[in-house]
């Protein structure tokens, strides 16, 4: 303790955090790196395997919905919660005769007109998916003089162009849809991807797959050296019991790491940014959960979760644009085609923001141009979720979660036996459509998905429900936005004017703030498991590789960090430095 007080923090980190691995992942992305860096690598958590046999097959997901079109309800509902949504920010879309417009509104194509201003270029150069293979001479062997090759005259086959057996990352993404392969996601909406058409062993061996190619040729980490290593896994609250366990099982027996240590995203992020207690919105890509944290422990009675992300509102601003008949592209569908989801998720991050007025913008697709119109209307989703109708995926079997703990409360530690005909590895060849979990048990979710919650109901249902009003205004004046949509122009301003507005009249409170993040909130999580693994290596939070490949993990009182206020404030020191 002493040590700890008077090193210097990022000494401290330079030391600890070279033999530190932090693994934080998510629906849409992994991020992964050493504790000592100041980012990790932001990788695309997907793979595309190569489909042998199949030379006529074209590229496809291997998770589609069941029905990606919105009910007649849903759409009837949508352009009413539009209308809504238009008049209350001031949007004038529609007004096509307007003297200062320099085209028609409803148009989409702009092809001659001077729009350098307030434009991006979202084609999508394809990935190459082969690679070279080196055929063996016909006869014999080169002969080698004074290290240079001997040319002996003998016959070699040319090399020849094969098929990658997979892909990884944003690559993944980007392969033609003429190409032989097909596309997983293991993680979505918060769980794993688990259905009658992606078995559970499939999703363990992708995630290993994905995760063993991350530390392999991002980090350089090879399997041979990496019981020197630890591993700081760092998951979102949405994770059940089971996948937690399997995630570990990855890390110490797959992986073959040396050590590892589980913490909560929310939790995480207070010390990414030197908190101690705060509301932690964490905006992903597909889920979007809200916790307090008071003191360095996550209070699991305050956690919401919502079914919505940043991917439902880049789609949801292809459906404005259709809306507005100024979309040219008539197959787009981010549903089916990654690539399309690509272009989306651009002109969001490019244009998107939550302001007042029209917001437009100019897409270079190539081979010509396109305007966009009313590019605040779709992030205005988060706080009107009946805009953002979700895809229907087939439902996971839950049946397959043999318990029903949550990672917020201190039960989990007894390891589950596997069932007889569960293997210990996992293969490819396995039929896709065995499953491997009983079917006869139900599995009742303890968090609840609100559908239709809006972010700022959700951020004051989660903050009183802790029931003390001195706790609650500290948390009103502490929210911290994290995830990929935080990045959103102007969300901070709009938080807190919607918060505000969402606290009943009969409480006791008048301020809400949206507390500055000292680090990139996409990140920050990371940031914080970083800092906890550093400070945390003598802690009984660790299990060894040994101890859970033979007996399962047992966890000390240390798991929780109830007893914490030294670690924030040591998260504070490394944030002040």
């Amino acid at each position: 303790m002493d040590y700890l007080r008077l090193i210097n923090p990022s000494q401290l980190m330079a030391e600890r955090g070279s033999n530190l691995v932090v693994i934080n992942p998510g629906s849409a992305n992994v991020r992964m790196g050493l504790a000592r860096e100041q980012t990790p690598c932001n990788i695309p958590h997907c793979i595309a395997w190569h489909m042998r046999g199949s030379p006529t097959s074209k590229f496809h997901m291997a998770d589609q919905p069941l029905n990606s079109q919105a009910t007649y309800a849903q759409r009837t509902e949508r352009e009413d919660t539009y209308q809504n949504i238009e008049s209350s920010i001031n949007v004038h879309v529609m007004d096509e005769n307007a003297d200062d417009v320099p085209f028609p509104r409803r148009m989409g194509r702009v092809d001659g007109y001077n729009t350098q201003s307030n434009k991006v270029d979202v084609s999508i150069k394809f990935t190459d998916v082969t690679e070279k293979k080196r055929k063996p001479a016909l006869s014999g062997d080169d002969d080698v003089a004074n290290g240079e090759p001997v040319d002996l005259g003998i016959e070699k086959l040319p090399d020849e162009d094969t098929y990658k057996d997979f892909i990884c990352g944003a690559d993944a993404l980007k392969i033609s849809p003429n190409d032989p392969y097909v596309l997983r996601r293991p993680i979505r909406r918060g769980h794993f991807n688990v259905s009658q058409h992606y078995s559970p062993q499939q999703v363990y061996e992708d995630l290993f797959t994905i995760w063993n190619w991350v530390l392999s040729e991002k980090l350089g980490i090879p399997e041979a050296s990496r019981s020197q290593y630890s591993v700081i896994l760092v998951v979102p609250e949405t994770f059940d019991t089971r996948e937690i366990r399997e995630m570990l099982s990855i890390v110490l027996r797959d992986l073959k790491f040396y050590s590892a240590a589980v913490h909560q995203e929310g939790f995480a992020a207070t010390c990414g940014n030197g908190l101690a207690t705060a509301c932690v919105v964490n905006l992903g890509a597909q889920v979007t959960s809200v916790i307090c944290v008071e003191d360095g422990a996550a209070l699991p009675s305050t956690s919401v979760i919502l079914p919505y992300g940043g991917e439902d509102i880049s789609r949801c601003v292809l459906w404005v644009q259709r809306f507005h008949q100024g979309w040219p592209i008539a197959h787009t569908n981010p549903l089916v085609n990654p690539n399309d989801l690509l272009v989306l998720n651009k002109i969001k991050e490019t244009f998107c923001a939550l302001k007042e007025g029209d917001a437009d913008g100019i897409a270079n697709f190539g081979s010509f141009t396109v305007r966009l119109c009313a590019l605040n209307i779709p992030p205005m989703g988060l706080f009107y979720p009946r805009i953002l109708v979700p895809e229907e995926h087939p439902p996971p079997p839950r049946s397959w979660f043999n318990d029903n703990e949550d990672m917020l409360e201190d039960t989990w530690h007894v390891e589950l036996p596997r069932r007889p005909d569960f293997s210990e590895s996992s293969s490819l060849g396995t039929n896709p459509n065995q499953m491997i979990y009983d079917s006869n048990i139900s599995f009742p979710s303890r968090i609840k998905v609100q559908e239709n919650l809006g972010l700022a109901e959700a951020i004051t249902r989660s903050i009183l429900s802790t029931g003390r009003l001195e706790l609650q205004r500290k948390l009103f004046c502490s929210i911290q936005l994290m995830g990929g949509v935080a990045l959103t122009k102007d969300i901070v301003a709009a938080v807190e004017e919607k918060v505000l507005h969402a606290i009943p009249s009969n409480e006791a409170i008048d301020t809400v703030e949206v507390l500055q993040s000292r680090v990139d909130p996409s990140i920050v999580s990371w940031k914080g498991g970083a800092i906890l693994g550093v400070l945390d290596m003598g802690r009984e939070t660790w299990i060894q590789r040994e101890d859970w490949i033979r007996n399962g993990v047992h966890v000390g009182s240390g798991r929780k960090y109830k007893d914490s206020y030294y670690l924030q404030a040591q998260a504070m020191a490394f944030m002040n430095t």
